[in-house]
């Protein structure tokens, strides 16, 4: 059910190449990696980073390439996200439906609670002027990669081990919970929310002209014509349509819009049930969520190689306390607060663990979902402008160094496997 290994070394490996040529262009020749970063595509454009008047008012836009990654083409690998997360909560059989994902579900609050704890305290004793300067990267640590924690999950684990699934139901809600975080204490401009109406009316237009009304012209009719003629001839491209419209108004209204795609992907007809999380037996699906996301995951797989390539180009010179902060969040906050929460979950709150997990399984799973990177990388770019500074470092850098260090959780959860004596179950 989960022989995704191959899928998933491929969409990781992108990634990290992309990020590697980052890091080593920034360090040879930062100026030139900086100009490619902001390489100017239309100077006047109706997408782009705004420009206001003296009255707060949006001149122009400018469409640059970070731009064009981060927020066009990004919301593409966060509506795959929220794919996963919206079938795990609205199929019957969901992986977050029900007793089974109550103890996961305390987990990943720990998960947050916990690095955010770490990291504000940490800067609150470094001094009033550190805590304000990083007090707005408070959201970067709780971030939990899901194809890289995936990984480092079936080292330390086996693929037969129910902690991975464990694992895969709290990442679950982590990138579920940082979807809901991005959107409301991460604006992208001045809110003017009437423009959220645009992203709402597409949604209910589309869900009703080509899911639901096709379906209530076929009831009673097992042959389901107009359904299959919507299905069969049109495809994807009524939700394309409304998905850009849902993706300008989430623009125009000020809230990040790599997430304008989310209200749409409830809209599309799903199958009646899901297999897991990036499972290998969801590509026999032919229902028109699944395809799309099938269209999709390649073309995404190449949108994270120019994410790392725009974003990871840290110079090694920016690393500082708020690099540390991070980690801190990341590796202490993490495990410390998955232990605890999931611990509470399971013996007092008597919710209970899996069959042949132990309470000491939650502070590996907790090491291995330190692993930000990807969405901690993204948070990292919109908590910090990149003119901040904290003495002579640029707090947004150091914060995207911390991010890219979190692959060290990956030897600290092994380490940890090690010596809470995992039992690995290769089944």
């Amino acid at each position: 059910m989960y022989r995704v290994w191959n899928f998933l070394t491929n969409y990781s490996l992108l990634l990290i190449i992309g990020a590697s040529i980052a890091l080593i262009w920034a360090n040879i020749d930062a100026t030139s990696y900086h100009h490619f970063v902001d390489f100017e595509l239309i100077h006047d454009s109706w997408v782009g980073h705004p420009h206001y008047d003296e009255n707060g008012q949006v001149t122009y836009r400018t469409l640059t390439l970070h731009y064009l990654v981060n927020d066009v083409l990004m919301a593409f690998f966060f509506a795959i996200a929220a794919k996963e997360v919206w079938e795990a909560v609205i199929l019957q059989n969901g992986s977050l439906r029900g007793k089974k994902a109550a103890t996961p579900l305390f987990a990943t609050l720990g998960g947050m609670v916990g690095p955010i704890s770490v990291y504000l305290g940490l800067a609150y004793f470094l001094g009033s002027e550190t805590y304000n300067a990083v007090a707005n990267g408070w959201a970067i640590p709780t971030a939990t990669d899901i194809a890289f924690s995936y990984l480092v999950g079936r080292l330390v684990f086996g693929a037969g081990h129910p902690a991975v699934r464990f694992l895969l139901l709290l990442a679950i809600a982590d990138d579920a919970a940082g979807l809901i975080i991005l959107a409301i204490f991460y604006p992208s401009g001045e809110l003017a929310p009437e423009w959220l109406l645009l992203s709402v009316f597409s949604a209910l237009a589309v869900f009703y002209l080509f899911n639901r009304l096709p379906r209530r012209m076929d009831r009673g009719n097992e042959m389901r014509p107009t359904s299959t003629w919507v299905r069969n001839k049109l495809s994807f491209w009524p939700y394309l349509v409304a998905a850009c419209a849902s993706w300008y108004g989430f623009q125009q209204a000020g809230i990040h819009p790599a997430l304008g795609l989310l209200p749409i992907v409830p809209t599309i007809p799903h199958a009646d049930r899901a297999f897991g999380i990036f499972s290998e037996a969801e590509q026999y699906l032919t229902d028109l969520l699944n395809h799309i996301e099938h269209l999709l995951k390649h073309p995404v797989e190449i949108v994270l190689f120019f994410f790392g390539l725009l974003n990871a180009g840290v110079e090694f010179s920016s690393i500082g306390s708020p690099t540390w902060l991070v980690l801190a969040g990341l590796l202490i906050g993490k495990p410390l607060g998955v232990m605890l929460f999931g611990w509470f979950a399971a013996r007092p709150l008597g919710l209970g663990l899996p069959d042949g997990m132990r309470v000491i399984d939650l502070f590996v799973i907790g090491c291995v979902s330190a692993i930000g990177f990807t969405v901690s990388l993204f948070i990292a770019a919109v908590a910090f402008d990149s003119t901040v500074m904290l003495g002579d470092i640029p707090v947004q850098d150091a914060a995207k160094m911390g991010a890219l260090f979190s692959f060290f959780a990956a030897i600290v959860s092994i380490v940890a496997g090690k010596l809470t004596k995992v039992q690995k179950q290769n089944g």
